[in-house]
């Protein structure tokens, strides 16, 4: 069989899918790190005097989280129906008309419903961008490939950083209207590379088109590889069996929700929205959005320093985000969410306890405001090597076929719906507890070392079909002594239910 002509084809078809990825994480990070800025112009405060109150200035914040959350269980509901492309396309739809309504906002209720429009769409892209990719991506690169879309929403999250210091001298509107605006330019950047790039050849067996399916592989593995490729054609019937397989075995709702169904859908379910609440409640969204707050009201710097801070500390961010690419294929993901939550839990303890002795002793302020903005910016440089990529690679690659889209899609929505909760509470966390709110993401990041080494299994260097096969034959939830499930080389038992897939098939 002769596939049609195209032009896009093998690594530079993958490239153009990370784009996307990469692009629509991009806006997603941007979208993160602009409102930090906004809040803190004296445009916007006169033209929007309601976020005077710290009530409504957390509500005009954390509402895109809402609108994210809502987003997610869109895409949770329709993203199989819909498919991976055009998931996407409609989140980018509403990304584009969320934009244009808060950069135009006279009025805050406009603001608010932008913000709403603009989340909602990031939700939808935020779910199926990482799992397009994922279905796409070859088992040895998955994991780095999906990183630097990750990797990208904090190089984008740092730039706005950057915008709001570069525009901290600049009167009227244009302070915060063009960084707003400025969001506009991922559309035009997105969507003409969405229309070139193939749907998911797993998407297309899951929907019964077969054929489709086969030409999407053959133009996946490379120029001029026919679609009957021996290779091609193993993959087709590896994934194919596997849908078959899942299908085969499936049980009442009951049943997945007691873990008694072979693959426990809902255990993995479960661990995946578990990493994205752990990442939430680790501190990064109350230092994300309140940074220039915190270092104005409690370390004692004048607002210029302090937004010069948190755009430095933004690029250290994005930095170490782009080196968690080298490593995660190659250490795995169990060892990054260990190591980082114990130095994450670290830097806390150190930063609230100087934050205290700051407040005993008023002439040691400047010198433990230092320390404590440097444990700040260490925090950034392990969270953004482990905790900030490693959920969402993990919530793509984790679930079966036929839960992927679920999986990730509530994975997303536990990651937008707490951040609105942290988002929304750290302001008054910070004016009520000061010093000791920081104890309590201590308290938290300490958590998760045991909580990751117990119940959490090893996806890296394993297809997608071996995640079925991996909790098929090991049905405990414990982890923790069974190489197996922990080990980040792939084991040599995948390789022979691959091949029995593949035979089947």
């Amino acid at each position: 069989m002769i596939r049609q002509k195209s032009r896009i084809y093998g690594n530079r078809l993958i490239a153009m899918i990370t784009l996307v990825d990469a692009l629509s994480s991009c806006w997603f990070g941007y979208d993160q790190g602009v409102f930090a800025g906004v809040l803190v112009s004296e445009d916007f405060k006169e033209q929007f005097p309601q976020v005077l109150d710290a009530n409504i200035s957390g509500i005009t914040s954390s509402c895109f989280f809402i609108g994210a959350f809502i987003g997610s269980i869109a895409a949770f509901v329709l993203g199989d129906r819909l498919g991976r492309r055009k998931t996407i396309a409609w989140g980018l739809l509403c990304n584009f008309v969320g934009a244009i309504l808060q950069f135009l906002a006279w009025h805050l209720p406009q603001m608010i419903i932008g913000r709403l429009i603009n989340g909602f769409g990031i939700g939808l892209t935020s779910t199926s961008t990482p799992v397009f990719l994922s279905e796409c991506a070859k088992s040895h690169h998955r994991g780095k490939l999906v990183v630097i879309g990750t990797a990208s929403n904090v190089t984008m999250f740092s730039l706005a950083n950057w915008i709001a210091y570069a525009l901290y001298n600049q009167d009227g509107p244009f302070q915060w209207r063009f960084p707003l605006a400025f969001q506009l330019v991922f559309f035009f950047m997105i969507a003409p590379l969405l229309i070139l790039v193939p749907e998911s050849p797993r998407w297309l067996l899951l929907a019964g088109k077969n054929e489709s399916a086969l030409e999407v592989l053959s133009r996946l593995s490379g120029k001029d590889i026919p679609m009957d490729d021996v290779a091609v054609v193993s993959e087709f019937r590896s994934i194919k069996s596997a849908i078959e397989l899942e299908r085969e075995d499936r049980p009442p709702i009951i049943d997945v929700l007691c873990f008694r169904d072979k693959t426990h859908n809902f255990r993995r379910l479960i661990l995946s929205c578990g990493t994205q609440f752990m990442q939430q409640f680790s501190g990064i969204n109350a230092l994300g959005f309140y940074l220039p707050t915190l270092l104005t009201q409690h370390v004692g710097f004048n607002e210029e320093m302090s937004r010069l801070i948190t755009a430095i500390n933004g690029t250290v961010y994005s930095v170490s985000a782009f080196g968690s690419v080298i490593i995660i294929d190659k250490l795995g993901r169990r060892k990054m969410l260990l190591y980082g939550s114990f130095m994450m839990g670290i830097c806390h303890l150190i930063a609230s306890l100087t934050l205290r002795s700051s407040e005993l002793d008023e002439s040691r302020r400047k010198l433990m405001g230092n320390v404590t903005t440097a444990m700040f910016i260490v925090f950034h440089t392990f969270f953004g090597l482990t905790w900030a990529c490693v959920p969402w690679v993990y919530s793509a690659e984790l679930s079966s076929l036929g839960w992927r889209t679920r999986g990730a899609g509530a994975a997303t929505a536990t990651n937008w719906l707490f951040g609105f909760v942290v988002t929304q509470f750290t302001k008054v966390g910070i004016d009520s507890l000061n010093w000791a709110f920081y104890l309590i993401f201590a308290v938290f990041c300490f958590s998760y070392f045991p909580i990751v080494l117990l119940f959490y299994p090893e996806t890296s260097n394993r297809t997608l079909e071996d995640m079925d096969h991996m909790f098929l034959q090991n049905p405990s939830i414990f982890v923790l002594g069974k190489p197996e499930m922990t080990q980040s080389r792939r084991p040599g038992s995948f390789a022979v239910a691959e091949a029995e897939r593949i035979a089947r098939g």
